[in-house]
């Protein structure tokens, strides 16, 4: 059994602003930070289906130099290399990503590309995080970028907090993460009127991921006090406010406490605390079998804390009790949970059959948080026990 983590690591953010409107308080970040050519990242439905964009667009006046709202779900890096290029030639000073989980990841890669002039796909390949032959994660050196980033989440995945980026190499549909300290934002604004325009079922499924953040903080062995605090703080708030903004959408006030929720399930993880196997596997499942982000945690948290229970299950009594259901398994309350807030609870619902379990469980051993489960995971017929589990 691995030691707790002994030391907290902190990111390079400066400022979280809570519950203000992006065009008023973003404005007041830019001015703050001395830029003046920004670069918007944003989502298109956000882009062409509302006035959210428009109103940032008039509130940057001349110092929005360029707006790019074509990032597909899982992060190409076809795609983020168009992004790039179109910041590149805008001369930015400054990259501002509005919208989920995919957009926020793009942003921070963009300013890596950027930084290292990264031009073809091929030219992301020596910067991505992988594992060896020998299972040790290796997270490669490189200068981290000067152009920094502002986050403006309209989900709950929590990225927008994290160094850590996923991008998908469509060659051969591996989604990887890439990793700097001044890949991190320098400042996140959460406005929660900006999740009235996100569907109800990408909100909640992207609760669902944040959620699984505290989850697999609290069933790790290498967590410590601090981020088990954070971790069940997070649980209680998006305990909450998930169901309360499921009944009443224009409830701006548990919104928010979803997205504090949210803020407060990521610190674990950029404090140090390694993820597992829900985690491993829902990367696999999204940049390989094209799963939505939110739902990879839906189909497959409470079948790994089931796999978990054997060797962490006091631990999981923590889970049970932040949700106030003391003594009942955590694998049936987070279940429970899932299932009254709509989400798919199983493969099959989201279209991931048996002819790709192989895959998955043989890609899954090469995210870097397949060997961190509680439970060893020693190759992929361990990851098939699970994936039958869920199917």
């Amino acid at each position: 059994m691995s030691a707790p983590v002994s030391s907290v690591g902190l990111t390079t953010t400066e400022r979280v602003i809570l519950g203000r409107r992006v065009a008023e308080a973003l404005p007041e970040e830019v001015e703050r930070l001395g830029a003046s050519r920004v670069f918007l990242l944003c989502s298109r439905s956000l882009n062409r289906n509302t006035d959210e964009i428009e109103q940032v667009r008039r509130a940057l006046g001349s110092k929005l130099v360029g707006v790019y709202d074509g990032m597909p779900p899982h992060a190409p890096r076809s795609a983020v290399l168009e992004a790039a290029a179109q910041a590149r030639a805008a001369g930015c000073d400054l990259i501002v990503g509005i919208g989920g989980g995919s957009i926020i990841d793009a942003g921070k890669i963009v300013a890596m590309c950027l930084e290292h002039d990264l031009r073809e796909p091929d030219d992301m390949e020596p910067f991505h995080v992988y594992v060896n032959e020998q299972g040790q994660v290796i997270k490669p050196s490189f200068r981290g970028p000067k152009i920094r980033v502002i986050n403006v989440p309209t989900t709950l995945s929590g990225g927008e907090f994290n160094a850590l980026s996923g991008a998908t190499d469509e060659k051969i549909k591996h989604k990887q993460g890439y990793e700097h300290a001044m890949m991190a934002p320098v400042s996140v604004i959460l406005d929660p009127a900006l999740g009235l325009h996100t569907p109800e079922w990408l909100w909640l499924s992207t609760g669902v991921r944040s959620v699984d953040h505290a989850l697999e903080t609290l069933g790790s062995f290498e967590s410590n006090d601090f981020c088990d605090g954070m971790a069940e703080c997070a649980l209680r708030l998006l305990a909450e406010g998930m169901p309360r903004v499921k009944a009443n959408p224009h409830d701006l006030e548990a919104r928010l406490k979803c997205q504090i929720g949210v803020w407060q399930s990521m610190i674990p993880i950029i404090g140090g605390t390694p993820m597992g196997a829900s985690h491993a596997i829902g990367h696999i499942l999204g940049g390989t079998c094209d799963v939505p982000h939110g739902y990879c945690s839906c189909v497959m948290a409470p079948w790994v804390l089931a796999f978990n229970e054997p060797v962490n299950g006091e631990r999981q009594k923590r889970i049970s009790a932040a949700f106030g259901q003391p003594g009942k398994r955590a694998s049936d309350v987070v279940d429970a949970f899932i299932r009254g807030l709509g989400m798919p609870r199983r493969l099959s619902e989201v279209g991931v059959g048996e002819d790709r379990l192989q895959q998955v469980a043989e890609y899954t051993m090469m995210d870097l948080w397949a060997r961190t489960n509680p439970r060893t995971i020693a190759g992929p017929d361990d990851v098939m026990q699970i994936l039958r589990l869920a199917a």
